[in-house]
């Protein structure tokens, strides 16, 4: 049975976690494989070009949103970030499952072009819960954490459309919740379509 996987999109606002969960997930035994991000910014040191981004030129990372070649994309400081949407197709077409963490802006776009992508919204327990992980990284100042709550105020919002809420309460208990959604996902009747087909022809 040829079997395709399944694109997944981690969304969550600054300060849910997704990251952490994230690198956690992917230290375990699954099918799933993070999509390289392309940028037109320059490396900075010890990033290495198709692991850590897809280093582009201007002109190339244009050749890719006029061909229609990118999932998403956005303008950020004037540098350009997207996702190629060739990497992740090939894989999912041999049946690998492909995850992105994104934000909401990128979800939605994705989800236009990919509308069997599957949106896992990653959850603070509470905005209580929420501001203090923002201060307790220590890394911006009072504005700035006030300016990321207000941000994910419309950020959770947007849990409204997703597939599936993942409560980051703890690590370990979300991350055994997405290797169960992403088990779940692979026997869902969208990906055992060519299946049932199968079985119909005998």
């Amino acid at each position: 049975m040829n079997k395709q996987g399944s694109l997944i999109l981690l969304i969550g606002p600054s300060g849910s976690g997704k990251g952490t969960i994230l690198k956690e997930l992917l230290l375990t035994p699954i099918n799933t494989f993070l999509s390289v991000s392309a940028t037109t910014r320059k490396p900075r040191p010890g990033e290495v070009d198709g692991e850590s981004y897809f280093f582009l030129t201007q002109d190339r990372f244009r050749e890719l949103i006029s061909s229609n070649s990118m999932l998403e994309y956005a303008n950020y400081c004037g540098n350009f970030y997207g996702t190629p949407k060739a990497a992740v197709l090939e894989r999912i077409s041999k049946g690998e499952n492909v995850i992105l963490e994104i934000e909401v802006q990128g979800a939605k776009q994705i989800k236009e072009v990919y509308p069997t992508a599957v949106l896992i919204f990653i959850m603070p327990p509470s905005l209580t819960e929420l501001k203090y992980r923002l201060i307790d990284r220590n890394t911006e100042d009072k504005e700035t954490v006030r300016a990321r709550l207000n941000a994910a105020l419309d950020e959770i919002r947007f849990a409204h459309e997703c597939d599936y809420i993942v409560i980051n309460d703890t690590i370990s208990k979300a991350v055994e919740e997405i290797k169960a959604i992403i088990s779940a996902q692979s026997c869902s009747s969208y990906i055992m379509r060519e299946f049932i087909d199968e079985v119909l022809k005998g």
